[in-house]
């Protein structure tokens, strides 16, 4: 299929599959509690709960980890908190637009956080509205390409009712509407699980269908290019941003130059 991907969005992929698993699941555990909070823990009626559900297993979050966030967003369990979401408008240096989603248990802390990443890394927090149309919601599953061809991706992508399926630079990158994203995680999960030993230990087959990241992300409609010395202070901003405790996804325009990796 037709398509392209930027190597912002690569890049990003390839961050969230190297992040620290115990950072990773807390971001995730966020996720699970807000989705039961707001729509019971039952996941065959709330469907955003299925969907973080999805999301976890294919990080391969644990079982007990999930019921837990759970428990924890329904008021069921022991440290029940109650979180909410927030969303971030802002530009980094150079043009580069940034969106921002917080999950947080405290709105105060929250914002005043991320002003001061913003303020201290060259960017500023613009008005809700002044970014977010640049973005289209969309259900984005990255896989490792060196492991799995485009073919066999294609093949079982398609049939899940994938809108397109790209890859590039060691990535395979399936697109979806975010309706049909939980249907098309649940198809590579099943490829992923089949091939499992009876053990339940990973194999060669099931490797290749683990997914390096699996999210509803928000995808540019067209992305802003910068110079190398721009490129260095945007990705700091995010990286800062990336790394806050209440901030659960990083989402922007910015385009690195071919050769930012290497400098």
């Amino acid at each position: 299929m037709s398509g392209h991907n930027k190597w912002s969005t690569i890049k990003h992929a390839k961050g969230a599959a190297d992040a620290k698993r115990g950072a990773l699941f807390t971001k995730l555990i966020k996720e699970i509690s807000i989705a039961a909070s707001m729509g019971g823990g039952d996941p065959d009626s709330n469907p955003r709960l299925r969907a973080a559900i999805v999301k976890a297993r294919a990080a391969s979050m644990p079982k007990d980890n999930i019921k837990r966030a759970i428990d924890k967003g329904t008021g069921a369990g022991a440290g029940a908190a109650i979180y909410q979401e927030l969303v971030y408008e802002g530009y980094a240096q150079g043009g580069v637009a940034v969106l921002v989603e917080v999950l947080t248990d405290n709105n105060n802390r929250a914002a005043a956080n991320v002003r001061n990443i913003f303020s201290k890394n060259g960017g500023n927090l613009g008005t809700s509205g002044s970014v977010s149309r640049m973005f289209d919601r969309k259900g984005v599953i990255v896989l490792d390409g060196e492991k799995i061809s485009e073919d066999e991706v294609m093949e079982v992508a398609l049939e899940a009712g994938a809108e397109d399926v790209v890859a590039e630079d060691g990535v395979i990158t399936i697109t979806t509407d975010p309706n049909d994203f939980t249907a098309v995680v649940e198809a590579i999960q099943a490829k992923h699980d089949a091939g499992l030993s009876p053990k339940e230990e990973e194999t060669p087959e099931s490797e290749k269908w683990a997914s390096l990241s699996a999210a509803v992300s928000m995808v540019p409609q067209m992305t802003t290019a910068v110079d190398l010395d721009t490129a260095a202070k945007v990705k700091k901003l995010l990286d800062r941003l990336e790394e806050d405790d209440d901030v659960q996804a990083v989402w922007s325009t910015v385009e690195y130059p071919d050769d930012f990796e290497d400098a």
